[in-house]
């Protein structure tokens, strides 16, 4: 899976991290980080994490397989 935060968006709530502290955490400056490819066995806590986001910052996809790339072909 491939997790997107829009910073443009994230306003700090912090609903991310409550939800999967094990994808998203806040750095020492209370900067939103995460980890951008987790396991898929957390798909369930990085979906829910996107539901809680208040400002719908957060998106959660299906990972690109290297063979479904245009680059390839």
């Amino acid at each position: 899976m491939q997790i997107t935060v829009d910073m443009t968006l994230c306003e700090s709530h912090g609903q991310c991290v409550f939800a999967a502290p094990e994808i998203f955490s806040f750095d020492d400056d209370d900067r939103l980080v995460h980890e951008a490819s987790p396991p898929d066995a957390l798909l369930d806590k990085a979906e829910k994490a996107a539901a809680v986001c208040p400002v719908r910052a957060v998106t959660v996809s299906p990972a690109s397989s290297p063979a479904s790339s245009p680059a390839a072909s």
